[in-house]
């Protein structure tokens, strides 16, 4: 049975004084990892081995690294240089020539005083009924320090984590993030759909009539879009840092909502025994056309993120979920099948120019989602017809 990779975070609790080992630690191991990333480019070595001959004995020396925290620095370096050429070949980082991919190639990879360390088990170890973890430092193993994250988390952290485990220091506090892979249910046979229509004001809205409305995180959204305005204006170097911030804060604000929206529709297709139907996503950019104050809400709505989240939930809990075609399904009549433009009068509004079929236009997508999944799922579960 496959696994499903579910990252989990937990709140390390330490005292000031082993804080201060901590980031003295962090410290350390960045160090390290900046000499042996010079190293790496400056010598072309691509492989984990010979970077490790080049750079092992150096880093224990001179930054007073143990042999397992050597391993994983170089194992960090190395990682780093093929995420890069993996993003150069991909082209995100433009296409040859480009100023960016000039800038990411010209020089080595740098790693930020406080960059996360990744930790194996042989330099970390969990005590979960004591909600402690022992942790190895540039002045020894530390044992006992406290650790805390939400029950689900703890769970899914005692039975199913796999691999390292990252340390990092955040805005002035410590956490771990562990990999878990979680088993896959068995996904049952559906016996009907939930279609899901997905836009900009309403970030949801089920065929059920479930509307999980977008304009309280719009509203913060345009909020932080206007402080961030005002910081760029002043050009300074805090104000730089200050409009980061507020970034990552905003986008983990609509990851939470992104994640409670995604379980609760997950949990209603397990209870009913339904599965999930989204639309095809692809190009939404090009297809729809947004007013102008929504342009800059279009461009940065995490559409893919709401996804992910549902198509994760689902296969934990063997929902299946099934994409469809997106085309039309706000325009087109779910009674009698007249797709015309002015059947919507209005964002909210729609009105059937043939039979006269109204209600919410984004209620009435989730149904044309629905029937679609229906005719869908039939044409690739039915039965193959047999050669005369």
């Amino acid at each position: 049975m496959n696994g499903v990779k579910v990252v989990v975070q937990v709140k390390l609790m330490p005292s000031p004084e082993v804080a201060t080992v901590l980031e003295a630690t962090l410290r350390a191991c960045n160090r390290a990892a900046v000499r042996a990333s010079s190293l790496a480019y400056e010598t072309g070595t691509t492989s984990r081995n010979e970077l490790q001959k080049l750079v092992y004995a150096g880093l224990k020396a001179d930054f007073g690294l143990g042999a397992q925290a050597a391993v994983r620095t170089v194992k960090k370096v190395v990682d780093a240089y093929t995420t890069l050429r993996a993003n150069i070949r991909a082209g995100n980082l433009g296409p040859e020539g480009s100023k960016r991919r000039r800038q990411a190639e010209s020089k080595p990879i740098v790693f930020r005083p406080d960059a996360a360390q990744p930790y194996d088990d042989r330099i970390l170890s969990w005590q979960h009924d004591a909600g402690t973890v022992s942790i190895w430092t540039t002045v020894g193993r530390i044992k006992s320090i406290p650790f805390v994250g939400h029950p689900d988390q703890l769970k899914t952290l005692r039975e199913y984590r796999k691999g390292e485990s990252d340390l990092v220091h955040r805005d002035g506090k410590w956490f771990l993030i562990a990999v878990c892979e979680v088993p896959e249910a068995d996904r049952f046979e559906p016996v009907d759909w939930i279609g899901v229509d997905r836009g900009i004001v309403n970030l949801a809205t089920t065929s059920d009539g479930d509307n999980y409305q977008g304009r309280r995180l719009g509203r913060y959204r345009r909020r932080h879009a206007a402080k961030r305005a005002e910081l760029q204006a002043k050009q300074s170097r805090s104000a730089t840092r200050r409009a980061k911030r507020r970034a990552k804060k905003e986008a983990r604000h609509a990851g939470h909502i992104n994640h409670k929206i995604s379980k609760e529709i997950v949990a209603v297709a397990q209870r009913t025994g339904r599965g999930i139907a989204l639309e095809e996503l692809d190009g939404i950019r090009d297809r729809v056309r947004p007013s102008r104050d929504q342009r800059a809400t279009l461009s940065s709505w995490p559409f893919c993120q709401l996804e992910e989240h549902i198509r994760d939930k689902a296969r934990r809990a063997g929902v299946p979920v099934i994409a469809v075609d997106a085309h039309y399904t706000s325009q087109m009549c779910p009674r009698c099948g007249h797709t015309a433009r002015n059947n919507r009068p209005s964002r909210d509004c729609f009105s059937c120019r043939r039979c006269g079929l109204a209600g919410p236009a984004d209620v009435v997508a989730g149904v044309n989602v629905r029937n679609r999944a229906r005719s869908a799922w039939v044409l690739v579960n039915g039965p193959v017809p047999q050669r005369t």
